[in-house]
């Protein structure tokens, strides 16, 4: 008999990856490049409507993307630190609850195992196993929702926010580079619209939602953005002539 065949089958490692495990760059991201895209295509067209030169769209979509960058960067890390706080906060009064109440804390946690069908036997069981082996985490995951997936990163999301919106962002400004002058808000709305799709489908197949549903919620709340600001621009232009 082989040493393998002594040992058994090999043990089955079963690995699963799923798509929460992306939700939190997955989320920034496809804020700041839809926020890019939607923002600086509305400005240039804005602009560009009030009949001012390439020049001058150019350098109003060049100001809107440095500061959209760094205006997500900032928000979304000032949004996510205030999560991480108040996470942590919850995490410190679990840890002075251990210390000063456990019985309580397990009574609590067996209350919760309970409540999703186990028996109060096995309940309890459960709870003392747990608390044994990781009381803070034990709760911080039960009792409070609390995990590494889901847990605030705020340099993650600040930084993801402002690439994608700085990427989304050079989309229209490109346009505005090659685009004839005469047609230029025909151009930048098109390929404007066009990338709100297929932003929309990317982000709706990587949450595994439906593409076509993802796609048409994007770009029709980017048209309306879009075709406000071009209103606005023309009767500003208009006015000013």
């Amino acid at each position: 008999m082989t040493t393998a065949a002594r040992r058994g089958p090999p043990l089955f490692r079963h690995r699963e990856r799923h798509r929460s495990q992306h939700v939190g760059w997955l989320r920034a991201s496809v804020l700041g490049a839809n926020d890019g895209i939607v923002s600086t295509a509305s400005l240039v067209l804005g602009v560009a409507s009030a009949n001012a030169a390439r020049p001058a769209v150019l350098v109003a979509g060049v100001a809107g993307l440095v500061a959209g960058a760094l205006s997500m960067a900032a928000g979304e890390y000032v949004s996510v630190s205030s999560q991480a706080d108040t996470e942590r906060a919850d995490l410190e009064k679990e840890r002075r609850e251990l210390a000063t109440e456990p019985e309580s804390e397990r009574a609590e946690l067996a209350q919760i195992y309970r409540q999703r069908g186990l028996s109060p036997e096995l309940a309890r069981q459960v709870a003392e196993q747990l608390m044994a082996a990781d009381a803070l985490g034990a709760h911080a995951r039960d009792e409070l929702g609390l995990t590494e997936v889901a847990v605030a990163r705020p340099l993650q999301a600040s930084a993801a926010s402002a690439l994608s919106f700085a990427v989304g962002a050079a989309l229209p400004l490109a346009v505005v580079l090659v685009a004839p002058e005469p047609r230029l808000v025909a151009w930048v709305g098109a390929s404007s619209l066009a990338s709100l799709a297929a932003l929309g489908a990317l982000a709706a197949s990587r949450g595994g939602a439906g593409v076509l549903r993802g796609a048409l919620r994007v770009t029709i709340w980017g048209a309306a953005a879009m075709g406000v600001t071009a209103a606005v621009g023309a009767l500003f232009g208009a006015a000013v002539a």
